[in-house]
């Protein structure tokens, strides 16, 4: 296995050289590992970032063509997407993820047969989840006028939610497909097949919506009908390949140690949640400030922006993941921490040139989402906070994905807790209303939370025994259902 010698060719993590006052060597042993990692890493990036943004284009064209349709399919269709599924979303993603530890952890060490166990158990949770979850799609009319939306709005997403339900089910099964297929390095696998689905997407919800007159029924067949052909083309990749023997059939050993399991999908749900919605709290607080119109269409573009960025950091954060969670499951620790080094480079360089290109066109982006001068005058204004968010975006998720590549979950929960929603969020709240600077005190103060909470990652990521996570990774690959290192082989 690549990962089994990867430890091996690293010398600068453990030098060879001392001796060599101009240390000339071993600068260049460490550019020419820095782009023998750099080109590991993009080998998982570089699909994961095209397939988020596939996936995410899904509901953003579902969202384009409601607008030809009508005003009131609009917001029905933005709110179901942006609320409800997004909800959803964020839960059941971050319930999967517990499978990013486990099965990269199982494929480092070799423990390649557990990784369709993991995944069959993964299914079960989230399953379960999708049902805890239907409530919330069949009430959620009421939960809508709670947050402040029409009556009229609420019927009309709440009536388009109940249609989605299929969605939220695609769901439960694509996301461990999708850690079952990462921890393997298949990622390219996942990005062809969004790529088609999207391209079907396309053609048919112009067909649907547009030339036979559905709206939001055609909507919902389309989305639904897309979501699961992504999950019926993996499975039947999995199935016919039996993905290089990590797939041996269903297993009564996915209903054993299930509250274990249970234990530490919550932590990441929880992890993976406090994230996701934080910066959508933004806009409802927003939209409670005086004559609020104009800083929520403003807020709201800044995010649709930062929500397309996003999409690279989701790439970075399941290549390090994968990275991580392979290295430590195989041993090489040195590898981990080098993997950290070289992936936290190149996100934070990117980073910079998505801050520039914001602060650079700043003038010139916003009337690329309204006619309004009120709005793009304070979207311009906003462009600086989004600059600086951008370049926090670059780095944070990477920490968060070596989090859950080391299985550190339960521990970030807690961090992001507090300097979210005991920080950040109430120092936002404070800047906003009660020093009266509006939405640029809301956006600052949430901000602070933010480079809190990537500081203390920083400096845990900094200080971490590696020699420990990858000891501990061997006991957790042995506790549910393995046999310790190449047990396999």
């Amino acid at each position: 296995m690549e990962a089994g010698n990867d430890n091996h060719n690293t010398p600068l993590l453990v030098s060879n050289h001392s001796g060599h006052e101009d240390g000339g060597e071993e600068k260049i042993e460490f550019v020419k590992q820095f782009g023998i990692e750099s080109k590991r890493l993009w080998k998982i990036a570089g699909p994961a970032i095209f397939t988020a943004l596939c996936q995410y284009s899904l509901g953003a064209l579902t969202q384009t063509f409601a607008g030809f349709v009508g005003d009131l399919e609009l917001a029905a269709v933005s709110i179901e997407n942006s609320v409800i599924a997004g909800l959803a979303f964020g839960v059941m993603l971050g319930m999967g993820s517990a499978l990013e530890t486990l099965c990269g952890q199982a494929y480092g060490a070799g423990q390649i047969r557990m990784l369709g166990v993991y995944m069959q158990r993964s299914w079960i949770i989230l399953l379960v989840t999708a049902c805890v979850l239907v409530p919330v799609y069949v009430w959620s009319p009421p939960i809508l006028e709670l947050v402040g939306e029409t009556t009229e709005i609420s019927e009309a997403a709440g009536k388009f939610a109940v249609w989605m339900l299929p969605q939220l089910f695609a769901y439960a099964l694509n996301f461990p497909i999708q850690k079952f297929l990462q921890a393997q390095r298949k990622v390219s696998v996942i990005a062809w097949i969004s790529a088609a689905v999207l391209v079907e997407h396309a053609v048919f919800s112009w067909l649907l919506m547009i030339k036979l007159g559905w709206g939001l029924t055609g909507a919902a067949i389309t989305l639904n009908a897309s979501w699961w052909l992504i999950i019926i083309a993996q499975l039947l990749y999995i199935f016919i390949t039996k993905s290089d023997g990590a797939w041996s059939g269903f297993s009564w050993l996915a209903f054993s140690d299930l509250w274990g399991f249970v234990k530490l999908s919550l932590a990441s749900a929880v992890m993976l949640c406090l994230e996701f919605w934080y910066l959508m709290v933004l806009v409802v607080i927003t939209g409670r400030l005086t004559n609020p119109l104009i800083p929520v269409d403003a807020i709201s573009i800044c995010m649709n922006i930062n929500g397309w960025d996003a999409m690279i950091a989701i790439g970075f954060n399941a290549a390090i993941s994968v990275r991580v969670s392979n290295e430590l499951g195989a041993g090489n620790f040195r590898m981990a921490k080098f993997a950290v080094i070289v992936v936290s480079t190149t996100s934070i360089a990117i980073g910079l040139v998505c801050m520039i290109v914001v602060f650079t066109t700043r003038d010139y982006f916003p009337y690329l989402f309204t006619n309004s001068e009120a709005v793009a005058e304070e979207t311009t204004q906003l462009a600086i906070l989004l600059g600086f968010t951008v370049l926090l975006n670059s780095l944070q998720p990477v920490l968060s994905g070596v989090a859950v590549g080391a299985g550190w979950q339960s521990l970030v929960a807690y961090i992001n807790i507090g300097c979210y929603y005991v920080v950040g969020l109430p120092a936002g709240i404070l800047l906003g209303f009660t020093f009266k600077f509006g939405v640029e005190g809301i956006w600052s103060g949430m901000i602070g939370g933010i480079v809190l909470q990537t500081i203390i990652l920083i400096i845990i990521t900094s200080i971490t025994n590696w020699k420990k996570e990858a000891d501990e990774a061997e006991d957790r690959v042995r506790k549910w259902g393995g046999g310790g290192r190449d047990a396999d082989m």
